[in-house]
């Protein structure tokens, strides 16, 4: 008998591969807030091991907390705000209600689902031009997103730019690193494991002993390398 695969083993859900969320200091999206018009005010920046950008505590005017991605130039006691208003970095408010040019970032993917596109620290989308019924949106990846006109977006630049620039200089800085968000590190070419862990494994170091191709039915494990291409080798 051999053993499971790395990524079959990854989907058992151990503590090895179990992110720590009980670490986390909580979710980050939009409540439920209502329709009008509300004030906060920041009360705290919290740094967070689940997230590569700081955090912030906000507290809007009907007692309502949450937690949200911190932008650029933000501080304890700011005043932000929810709805339509003043473009300022901090501040929330529907696609629909902002003009054309304006940064923004943890953009929703559909109305109320609390932001799930442009979460990365030093990261930013720019909202490109507004149809009567769609959003376009031009991605950190240069790539263009159409938008539903009521989802909700943060303006401003995220912060923590900087995070990248700092190099880790030695494999255990970038393994404290992987493991505080218990991440598998390091990773390892398929043909560099032996043949119980890999398909492409085994044999001598890094020559395949078969093709890179799998068939779209393959089952689970064996679906590695070039997964039922249309087309393969050079152009």
């Amino acid at each position: 008998m051999g053993k499971n695969l790395i990524q079959q083993r990854r989907g058992k859900g151990t503590h090895k591969f179990r992110a720590p969320s009980f670490r986390y200091k909580g979710r980050v999206e939009y409540s439920l807030l209502s329709d009008n018009v509300l004030s906060g005010e920041v009360i705290d920046i919290i740094n967070c091991p689940g997230h590569t950008a700081p955090l912030a505590h906000i507290k809007y005017d009907n007692g309502e907390e949450i937690i949200t991605i911190a932008p650029e130039g933000i501080r304890v006691g700011e005043k932000v705000s929810y709805g339509k208003g003043i473009i300022r970095p901090g501040n929330v408010m529907k696609l629909k209600d902002m003009p054309e040019g304006t940064a923004i970032f943890n953009i929703e993917a559909q109305p109320g689902d609390g932001g799930k596109f442009v979460r990365s620290s030093g990261c930013f989308a720019k909202l490109v031009s507004k149809f009567h019924d769609k959003i376009v949106v031009l991605l950190p990846s240069k790539k263009e997103k159409e938008f539903k006109g009521n989802c909700r977006a943060s303006i401003g630049i995220i912060a923590g730019s900087g995070r990248k620039e700092k190099p880790f200089y030695k494999a255990g800085n970038k393994y404290k690193a992987m493991k505080a968000k218990n991440k598998l590190y390091p990773r390892v070419s398929g043909v560099s494991m032996n043949s119980v862990d890999h398909p492409f494994g085994g044999s001598s170091s890094h020559s395949k002993g078969r093709p890179t191709q799998a068939a779209r039915n393959a089952p689970p494990g064996r679906k590695v390398g070039k997964i039922a291409p249309k087309k393969t080798g050079k152009r």
